[in-house]
Parts: structure tokens; C-alpha cells; sequence
């Protein structure tokens, strides 16, 4: 299906006996693979509020006098896009097995601030565009921008950003309304049937951008002004003319805000999007925007060969509020039908997770298994335990890091580990209101403590066997034994082939796993969890550690 370079990842070094007198070490390599592709099917997703993450520079903090007093984590924290590259420089994400990074909104935001609940609000979150050709300076720069891409590629990991085509930012008294030919401002949604999810704004004072709208439209006045203002009218005037007489799209609202975020990946190759408030755009939007992504995206190829990670195509994965596994391809507004993965989508967030992860393992395993080999077949779920707007995630209180890590990370279909996850963030923060807190600054403070660590550790491991083994994510399951829990996942690509089999909630000490057939007689494999080997005996393993989870992978040798 894709074609890569011939490459040879090498996981682990261990060596097996030592000759002191003359050095001489003998030493045997785990071959992870040949060939071995990056599937989104089965990826390893960061997701982090850009704001919240991690500051990297600390002179852009403040831009368009920002400086009211808000309501709790409802202002700018200082989180940047300088942030994110310096982790990953760091080899953070490397560590956590982590291969794709969706990051919230870098547009530039309202400047004003919004009065809600308690105080006042601004858009940190990057959710509330007031120009979408411009990156806020409270995040950074486009070169920033630029070398967060391309140093994530060089790692080897794929950037989602996140994309709003359903609104504008809310109007102040620094940000005025774009006017009736772009937007609504009521009725509010009651989300009763179709016309009032789409057709109406999400809450009072977010103007609904109206994408159902076949109407031409000019550029907002505010908008050509502030473009005149920083001298770059004619430029974006002239870009927006070439893409409409390019593409033979007509100049809608919708198709406006389609060239503006396709440029992104024209530009700078960004990977993928991930769609915010997707059921509230009319669906034939998604395919537009679809279309033109993958041809932008095969134009930087094109244009930038040596940079290319692969031959994957653009991947586009979507936010359907309330969207669950268990609705195969069909979202149902009551009195319409949607299949949201025939206009454009490869991913629907999957809501369903944090309900089945009350349950055992293999209940869970093999109902996704089940689906997505059969009904979304080709497509995929992305799964979740916490989220920036979910106020009820698996494990609120973080009392089951260790839990959440394994079945969220072992679970078919791609993971989403969002940002603390990893190290047990707290989720519920004294004074705050709403979705605010879930979205605290990220721990590192309190990182290096032994508890933290041991749960990172816990996570980075299972996540670098995600990331190393596609049939994790995107392959067929099937339990080996019940008691102990025993089961493996098989994943074939062209010439490529990757197989492993897992054991959970095991007895600590001795214990001796059926692999069934899946190792040849005599194979040595590695417990990519506690990092010791073991043999193939009569379709069994024996293993003496005091871990209660065993990842046992191929070993080969190699000269």
C-alpha cells in the first residue's frame, strides 16, 4: 500500500556476557522491523492545549492587551508553539511512544475578552478565530510554526492540527460581528433534529459561520481593514483570487475558510487535521475541505521530496459530539442520517471509550476488533479516557493511572493520551468553572517525583509498543487464553508483518504464558515491559518477574 525506505529499527541493546581482558562483548539487537510503515490506523496521538503545555518563550506572553483579570486557568498561561519543539528536541514524545501530536488551534484568537461565569475568559484555547491567515502571537510565530513541523518529522511524528470552520471567536468591544453574509448570531442550537444542530449557533455569542450558505460573499471590512493595516492586503487579495479561479470553488463563506487552513499543509506539510464540532458544519463541507487538503498536501510532497516521511496519504479525523463505536458509519440526528466517514473523514472521535473501559479487557478487545474489521473496515475510531470538555473522564480523580495507561494504550484503534495523562495531572482544580479544569498547566514540576515517574514509566512503555507494533492499533485480535489473560495481535502490510502477543493481570513471580502458534518453536522473544527475554518452549513462554503485564515481541539476532 505504501512504499518506505528499507530500514532496520533497532529497540533495545542487550548483552549477554562479557570478556574483560580483551573488551570483547557479545551483543544481540531486537530487530523491530523491516519496512516497517507508519499506520494512522493503530497511531500513539498527543494531544495538548497549546497554551497549557509547556513555555518556551516567556516574551511572547502578553500581545493585544490582554491583561484583564479572569476567571480561574480562563487566561493565557503561557504556552507556546516554542514549547511544544522543545520537547520534542527533548525526546518527550520519543520516550511516551508517541507518533502523532494534535495541537489546539495557533490562529489568532479575539482580542478582547469574553465575561462568563465567574470572570472573564480569553481564547487560550484557540478555539475563538478572529483571523484565520494569521498565527496569534501569544503562540508564536509562523517560523516557529515551521520548526515545530519539520522537527517533528525528523522524529518521526506526524502533526494533526486542529482545524474550526463552525464559527468565529465571540464579538467584544475589540471584535466585531463579521456580518450577515458570513455568519449567524441565533437561533441558539437545541440539537432537537438536524436543522437545529447545523443550522444555529452553539451558545450565545459565537457566531455560526454559515457553511450551507451558496452565496458569494466579499471579505469582512474589518477584516480587509486590519489586512491593510499590517500592509499585506493585496498578497492575501491575490492568493484568495488564484484559489478560487484554481480550484472552481465559488467564494462561500465555507470555501474562504478552506483555503485559508489548506495553506497550512501547502506551506508547511502539517499531517492532518482534526475537526472540531464536526455535526455542526453541513457534512458536504467535510468533502470539500478533504479534497482540497489531499491536494495540497500532494503539492508540498511534490514540492518537498526530501522531506516527506511516506507516501500516506492526508489523514482527517473528526470531533461528532457524542459519537460512539458502537453507531458503526451512521450518526443519527433523529430525522437525518449522516455517515460522516463518506465526506472526507478516516477518524471519528469515539465517545464510548471511558464506558467500556468500566469492563474487562477482552470484552472491550474484541468488541472494537469486531467493528472495526467489519463495519469501519478501511476507517477507524479514535479512542479517549480525558479530553479538554469532557467534565466526566474515566478517571477524574486519577486513581487508576496505571489502568487508564494499559487499556487505553492496548485498546484497538488509535489513542489519544491527553497531555498529563501520562503523569497523573490533577483534573480537579480548586476555584475553577466548567471545562477549566481539566485544562491546568502540565506537571513537570512535579515530574521527577518517584510516584509520577513510576506512572510515566508505565506509560511510556506501553506506548513504545504501540508505536513499534501497528497490530496493536490497527491489527486483528484474538485471546489466546482467559486465565491467565492471554491474547495477540497480527498486522500484515505488503511484505510487512507484525505479530505480538500480550498477557495481563498476571501473577507476579513465575509464570508461564501459551503462545499459541504465533512464535515458531524455539523463537526468543522480548518483554518489551519488564525488558528481559524468553524462549518459545512446546507453545508456551515462562517468564520469572514482578510485573504483572508481559509485551513479548521477536527477537533476532544480528552480527
Amino acid at each position: 500500500m505504501h512504499h518506505v525506505l528499507k530500514i532496520i529499527l533497532i529497540a533495545s541493546i542487550f548483552a549477554f556476557g562479557a570478556c574483560k581482558n580483551e573488551g570483547h562483548r557479545k551483543k544481540e539487537q531486537i530487530t523491530k522491523s523491516i519496512s516497517k510503515p507508519f499506520v494512522w490506523e493503530g497511531a500513539n496521538v498527543y494531544f495538548l492545549l497549546t497554551d497549557r503545555f509547556n513555555n518556551g518563550d516567556p516574551s511572547n506572553d502578553i500581545h493585544f492587551d490582554r491583561t484583564k483579570t479572569t476567571g480561574k486557568l480562563r487566561g493565557f498561561k503561557g504556552g507556546d508553539i516554542k514549547g511544544i519543539t522543545e520537547k520534542i528536541e527533548e525526546g518527550y514524545f520519543d520516550d511516551l511512544g508517541i507518533n502523532a501530536i494534535w495541537f489546539t488551534p495557533i490562529v489568532e484568537q479575539i482580542h478582547g475578552a469574553v465575561n462568563e461565569g465567574t470572570g472573564n475568559t480569553y481564547g487560550y484555547h484557540g478555539y475563538w478565530a478572529k483571523d484565520w491567515t494569521a498565527l496569534d502571537p501569544n503562540f508564536g510565530t509562523y517560523t516557529d510554526l515551521e520548526n515545530m513541523v519539520s522537527t517533528a518529522h525528523e522524529h518521526g511524528i506526524r502533526l494533526i492540527m486542529d482545524v474550526v470552520l463552525n464559527h468565529t471567536g465571540p464579538v467584544t468591544e475589540k471584535d466585531p460581528f463579521w456580518g450577515e453574509n458570513w455568519a449567524r448570531q441565533q437561533p441558539q442550537c437545541t440539537y432537537e433534529n438536524y436543522d437545529s444542530t447545523v443550522e444555529c449557533t452553539l451558545v450565545a455569542n459565537l457566531p455560526d459561520i454559515k457553511t450551507n450558505s451558496e452565496k458569494e460573499v466579499e471579505i469582512p471590512p474589518f477584516l480587509a481593514e486590519k489586512w491593510q493595516n499590517e500592509g499585506r492586503y493585496e498578497q492575501e487579495i491575490e492568493e484568495l483570487d488564484t484559489f478560487f479561479t484554481t480550484t472552481g470553488l465559488s467564494k462561500t463563506p465555507s470555501n474562504y475558510l478552506i483555503k485559508w487552513v489548506t495553506d497550512y499543509v501547502r506551506d508547511l506539510g502539517i499531517d492532518a487535521y482534526r475537526v472540531d464540532t464536526a455535526k455542526h458544519v453541513n457534512e458536504e463541507v467535510w468533502t470539500v475541505l478533504k479534497k482540497q487538503a489531499t491536494t495540497a498536501f500532494t503539492e508540498w510532497k511534490k514540492a518537498n521530496p526530501d522531506k516527506m516521511l511516506d507516501d500516506n496519504r492526508f489523514f482527517m479525523l473528526g470531533e461528532v459530539y457524542n459519537y460512539s463505536i458502537n453507531n458503526g458509519r451512521n450518526y443519527d440526528f433523529s430525522d437525518k442520517t449522516v455517515d460522516y466517514y463518506a465526506h472526507g473523514f478516516d477518524n471519528l472521535i469515539n465517545f464510548q471509550f471511558k464506558y467500556d473501559a468500566t469492563g474487562d479487557y477482552e470484552t472491550m478487545f474484541n468488541k472494537y476488533d469486531s467493528i472495526l474489521h467489519n463495519s469501519l473496515k478501511e476507517k477507524s475510531v479514535l479512542n479517549y479516557a480525558t479530553s479538554h470538555d469532557d467534565g466526566d473522564p474515566f478517571d477524574k480523580n486519577r486513581e487508576k493511572p496505571y489502568e487508564t495507561g494499559t487499556k487505553l494504550l492496548l485498546t484497538p484503534g488509535l489513542s489519544q493520551v491527553y497531555y498529563g495523562d501520562e503523569t497523573a495531572r490533577d483534573l480537579t482544580i480548586a476555584g475553577t468553572e466548567g471545562d477549566a479544569t481539566l485544562r491546568s498547566f502540565m506537571n513537570w514540576q512535579s515530574i521527577d517525583s518517584t510516584a509520577t515517574q513510576n506512572i510515566l514509566k508505565h506509560w511510556q512503555k506501553l506506548g513504545s509498543f504501540r508505536r513499534n507494533h501497528p497490530s496493536i492499533g490497527a491489527g486483528e485480535h484474538q485471546m489466546i487464553t482467559q486465565e491467565p489473560y492471554v491474547f495477540y495481535r497480527s498486522f500484515s502490510q505488503g511484505n510487512y508483518k507484525d505479530e505480538v502477543v500480550v498477557g495481563l493481570d498476571l501473577p507476579k513471580g513465575k509464570k508461564t504464558l501459551k503462545t499459541s502458534t504465533i512464535f515458531p518453536e524455539g523463537s526468543r522473544l522480548h518483554d518489551a515491559y519488564s525488558g528481559t527475554e524468553t524462549v518459545v518452549k512446546d507453545q508456551k513462554v515462562t517468564l520469572n518477574t514482578s510485573k504483572t503485564i508481559v509485551l513479548l515481541e521477536k527477537m533476532s539476532p544480528i552480527p
